[in-house]
């Protein structure tokens, strides 16, 4: 018989997982929106571009913590990913 409790855990451990990849692509989404829109200006800042390019970097490597995160740090990482995002939205 399996056992509820371990696919419960199981399933919020890949929710949690998920709903922070979900976050983090949706920033970096923003980021290299705004580098490509930074690169058709008709004078780049190419200060701002390397500002967006480290930033969506730092995001990309999170993501790929998220490999060996626990639930509770997914759901850390997702917190700190959407609230960025509304950040983000809002400038």
């Amino acid at each position: 018989m399996s056992d509820p409790e371990g696919a419960g855990f199981s399933s919020m451990e890949g929710r949690a997982e998920q709903q922070a990849f979900d976050a983090v692509r949706a920033v970096v989404a923003w980021y290299a929106d705004r580098i490509a829109a930074e690169g058709r200006a008709p004078v780049p800042d190419e200060v701002r571009v390397r500002e967006l390019k480290a930033a969506r970097r730092a995001a990309l490597d999170d993501q790929a913590q998220l490999a060996t995160a626990d639930p509770e740090e997914a759901a850390g990482v997702a917190a700190f990913y959407a609230a960025r995002l509304r950040e983000l939205a809002g400038s």
